[in-house]
């Protein structure tokens, strides 16, 4: 009686602390994208509008690697944060489209063209390797959305690799390239994000190991 209370009562609190964790993660990044407007956020031109997806995207991401990895230790059941995963992860597909989709538009619509050349009138020359970073990682994560129909495949744990190192691709072209990033306390924040990413990755591969090593 007393294990299934307590594990009843860790189950509560983990699936509170995602979505606690998740919104904390979402008004920081608002609230830094609203300073950088000084927040004037109506009538905003879409320059000015695509970033905030992009930061409420990562954000979400990176709870999710967070959330993983205390379930992970606290040996929850992955059904306890079901819901919140799907729920969030559909938001997070619909920011990786906005993001990319809203400065297309504009870049076209202002004679650019289309990516990849409309991005280099974007921005400067020293840069486009950054463009370059967020395009893949874009194509990764769009990609693990079809996790629904392919995960049970054995080739499968590849495409999880390469979204992990995107994470990453995506902290450098943020710093690289993100107004909201530049020196402030959101900078900060921000690599207090990779370094927590760093460490929940490690624990998740480290985890992953030991059981591997259990079976043979």
């Amino acid at each position: 009686m007393f294990c299934y209370d307590y594990l009843m009562n860790t189950s509560k609190k983990l699936e509170l602390g995602a979505w606690g964790l998740t919104v904390v993660a979402v008004l920081l990044a608002f609230l830094a994208w609203g300073q950088g407007q000084k927040w004037h956020i109506f009538n905003l031109s879409s320059y000015n509008l695509f970033p905030i997806f992009g930061l409420t995207a990562f954000s979400i991401m990176w709870a999710h690697y967070i959330v993983a990895a205390l379930r992970t230790r606290l040996k929850a059941d992955k059904e306890v944060t079901k819901s919140y995963f799907e729920l969030t992860s559909l938001v997070v597909l619909g920011c990786i489209l906005l993001h990319p989709g809203i400065l297309i538009v504009q870049l076209f619509r202002d004679g650019a063209g289309l990516p990849p050349e409309s991005y280099l009138h974007y921005v400067q020359p020293g840069l486009k390797w950054a463009v370059l970073l967020g395009s893949l990682s874009l194509t990764v994560f769009i990609g693990y959305e079809f996790y629904r129909i392919y995960d049970k495949k054995p080739w499968w744990k590849y495409v999880q690799y390469a979204s992990d190192v995107a994470m990453f691709l995506i902290v450098i072209h943020a710093l690289a390239l993100g107004d909201q990033l530049g020196p402030g306390w959101y900078r900060i924040v921000w690599v207090f994000y990779a370094a927590s990413l760093l460490a929940a990755v490690k624990y998740m591969y480290s985890k992953k190991l030991k059981n591997l090593l259990k079976k043979t």
